[in-house]
């Protein structure tokens, strides 16, 4: 008879304490994996987190750009949160693209009301995802209203790029001094609202020098050098950066070395990427693993 290798197969009595934990994603189906749900997975996996996912969307897209985008209904995803609220708590909860005004308010309450996430609002991180890289609009005013009025209420952390910002709080970031006053100005409308937890990142990498910014709860103010990659493989580079900061924040991270992780984690998955596609191709986010073909 085969023996199973040492330690295969059974339980052993510290197991409990080497369970990976678990992570939330909220967000959209990209088909094409670049982003959203599929990509935050793959996230999760790369850091040894156990995902777990919500579909707020369907969207018709490929590297070449955003076709079309359908919101689940606000039930189903209402229906999805709590059923898996009412198995697991949660270690940590991204979101992305909510998609409608529906899944904004649904997915406000569910953090409002639930108590899924173990560490409260602090490793709950919104990536505000209101226009797709080609252009199209993913959630509408009335939910961009619902986000500021509600979500922000629930929220250790979001991170807009710098238009994200702009529809958000209705100031230009203009230069290094603007982008902070943005920032400073997102972070009082969370304390308006009850909310005075919230960390910023504003994230720069579409500019030629892809510096990040952030603001912590407590104040402090630091920016984040960055590295222009010359590569097409830049879809989702959002949904990455978020997830690997809430993957860094259930490690027990601070919000500095968290930040720096996440910016370091994109930086090489950008480098690692293969061409998939013909248009903006996806990073290669488990590049810490084989990947391609074998030979």
């Amino acid at each position: 008879m085969n023996q199973l290798p040492e330690n295969q197969g059974i339980l052993l009595p510290d197991a409990e304490k080497r369970h990976p934990p678990a992570g939330l994603t909220i967000a959209g189906f990209d088909p094409s994996s670049g982003a959203g749900i599929t990509a935050d997975l793959k996230v999760f996996a790369a850091h040894g987190v156990y995902g777990m996912a919500a579909i707020t969307a369907l969207t018709v897209q490929s590297s070449l750009g955003v076709r079309r985008c359908e919101p689940v209904e606000a039930v189903l995803l209402a229906e999805t949160l709590e059923c898996l609220c009412a198995d697991v708590r949660f270690a940590g909860i991204k979101i992305g693209m909510l998609g409608s005004a529906a899944a904004t308010r649904t997915v406000s309450s569910f953090l409002a009301e639930s108590g899924c996430a173990l560490a409260g609002r602090s490793r709950v991180v919104l990536d505000p995802v209101l226009r797709s890289t080609s252009g199209r609009a993913l959630l509408e005013s009335s939910g961009v209203s619902i986000l500021r009025d509600q979500l922000l209420a629930n929220l250790g952390w979001i991170t807009p790029n710098l238009e994200e910002i702009e529809v958000l709080t209705g100031m230009r970031p203009e230069g290094r001094e603007g982008t902070a006053a943005s920032a400073r100005r997102l972070q009082a409308m969370a304390a308006e609202r009850g909310n005075p937890e919230l960390n910023v990142v504003v994230t720069g990498g579409h500019l030629e020098r892809p510096d990040d910014f952030l603001l912590t709860a407590a104040g402090e103010e630091i920016w984040f050098e960055g590295e222009h990659v010359a590569t097409s493989a830049t879809h989702g580079t959002g949904c990455a950066f978020s997830t690997a900061l809430l993957c860094a924040l259930m490690a027990g991270d601070g919000a500095v070395a968290a930040v720096r992780s996440a910016k370091a984690y994109v930086t090489a998955a950008m480098k690692a990427a293969y061409p998939m596609g013909q248009g903006k191709g996806p990073m290669n986010h488990l590049f810490g693993f084989r990947s391609g073909p074998r030979g």
